[in-house]
């Protein structure tokens, strides 16, 4: 059956109520092992259990927690068949992304997951995570970083979190599930990522190097100019109108974005909308960001476009070689531009 290495970084799924709100349980690993025992499911595969010494409230993340996790990831990697990081689900797509472009080539399933409801309580979603996430540890072909979650099997870096309240928080907006539990839970091998040489790469991550600028009907070129001279400044996403429409009438905005650009910020245009991609030559006023140097996003996700050009920045220092490779596919995140 394979073993698994279950990593608890923190989240929902290892708290436990108290009068200050949900706080981490000190007794997670054992009400883990309880629970999966108590289960009943037949031939879970066998696994160890490893916790930060310090657990994550998602909302806290940090690239360098993405660094942190794939650093573990990788030292434990030829002694286990696949990984199931348990992680809080505000921030599951960032650092599922981030480690999709970290762990190159990779040969086994890192499944992540977690819950909307703490493992300690009836009616927790976790244990179905557990369960589920654990099985797709071990399944035959599946050479990826995915997100588990309420009963769907999705690529990590297409995925969004769509959901506050919801067991169904997580939503792929641009590529089909890889899997859908149903009687038998097996991925879409059509769907896929092969499996390449081994080639992990864990950059030190600068967290002042990316920011997101939201466009918004109004937006002054004082409020950009505010975010896009900040000295240690590298790159940015910048979430647009459509199919990637800047406010053109606005001259200074647009002068600020072309004087970043031309001072080497790789600006990456995203659409807001969740489903659709960015296309800069459908309208003139997209067309305009084409002319000053914004590199189109395609169907990156935002939590995509973050990790991938945090990940970019980390390794190249040309900024043109960043933008060529913000336009390709590196592991499935989106179609080429």
């Amino acid at each position: 059956m394979g073993r698994v290495l279950i990593l608890h970084t923190g989240g929902t799924i290892g708290c436990r109520a108290t009068s200050e709100g949900h706080k981490p349980s000190l007794d997670f690993t054992a009400l883990l092992r309880k629970r999966l025992a108590d289960s009943g499911e037949p031939e879970l595969p066998g696994f160890d259990v490893i916790e930060l010494q310090t657990l994550i409230d998602s909302a806290n993340l940090t690239p360098a927690h993405w660094a942190q996790i794939a650093g573990l990831l990788v030292v434990h990697w030829q002694d286990y068949d696949g990984f199931l990081v348990l992680h809080g689900t505000d921030t599951m797509a960032y650092t599922a992304s981030a480690l999709s472009f970290m762990l190159q080539g990779q040969d086994k399933p890192v499944i992540i997951t977690g819950s909307q409801i703490p493992l300690s309580e009836r009616r927790s979603d976790g244990l179905d995570n557990l369960i589920n996430g654990l099985h797709l540890c071990v399944a035959p072909g599946l050479a990826e970083v995915c997100i588990y979650f309420n009963g769907r099997l999705l690529r990590g870096n297409r995925t969004t979190k769509l959901k506050a309240t919801e067991l169904d928080a997580f939503a792929s907006p641009n590529l089909p599930p890889l899997g859908v539990a149903g009687i038998r839970l097996e991925p879409d091998r059509g769907l896929l990522l092969p499996a390449g040489p081994l080639c992990f790469r864990i950059p030190e991550f600068d967290p002042e190097a990316v920011t997101v600028l939201s466009l918004y009907p109004g937006i002054s070129a004082r409020a950009a100019r505010a975010l896009l001279e900040h000295a240690p400044l590298r790159g940015v996403v910048m979430l647009s109108f459509g199919v990637g429409n800047p406010p053109d009438a606005n001259t200074e905005l647009m002068a600020a974005l072309a004087a970043a650009v031309e001072r080497g910020i790789v600006i990456v245009n995203r659409t807001h909308c969740l489903y659709g991609k960015v296309d800069q030559g459908t309208y003139a006023t997209g067309n305009s960001l084409n002319r000053i140097g914004v590199t189109p996003g395609g169907d990156l996700t935002l939590e995509a476009a973050f990790a991938k050009l945090h990940y970019l920045l980390a390794m190249e220092q040309d900024p043109a070689r960043v933008r060529e490779l913000m336009c390709r596919p590196l592991r499935g995140e989106m179609m080429a531009v």
